[in-house]
């Protein structure tokens, strides 16, 4: 019996801030709902958001942002396949859950664990 390998998308949001905790809580429903994984820098600029998990779950999440109308949101890497640097980091965070940082270098450090480290750079605009 084979089994069907679903992919796993990501994307990247960058925003002025994030610091409205009606906001955060909404994403915190569609997280649930969509069964993603979010990590979420908060508290002051600039606010970065990144999410992982099925297509439609990361386009329908990509969605509930919009319409929260962040200032200065932009998609800075639109859903996408994921594509791991390090073959260590295999194993994916639980879905279904929001974490927030505070600093942006425990976000990147975060994203180094998560095996991205230079694709959220890149993104970000840190590297050509």
């Amino acid at each position: 019996m084979s089994q069907t390998v679903v992919p796993v998308f990501n994307v990247l949001i960058r925003t002025h801030h994030i610091t409205s905790r009606k906001k955060v809580a909404k994403l915190v429903k569609a997280t649930d709902k969509y069964a993603c994984y979010v990590l979420l820098r908060s508290g002051g600029s600039p606010g970065i958001i990144y999410c992982e998990g099925d297509e439609e779950g990361v386009k329908s999440w990509v969605s509930t942002v919009q319409k929260l109308r962040y200032k200065d949101y932009q998609l800075v890497s639109r859903p996408n396949t994921l594509v791991l640097e390090k073959m260590d980091a295999k194993e994916r965070p639980e879905r279904g859950h929001l974490h927030e940082v505070v600093a942006v270098k425990e976000f990147g450090a975060r994203m180094e664990s998560l095996g991205i480290w230079e694709w959220w750079r890149h993104a970000m605009g840190y590297t050509p």
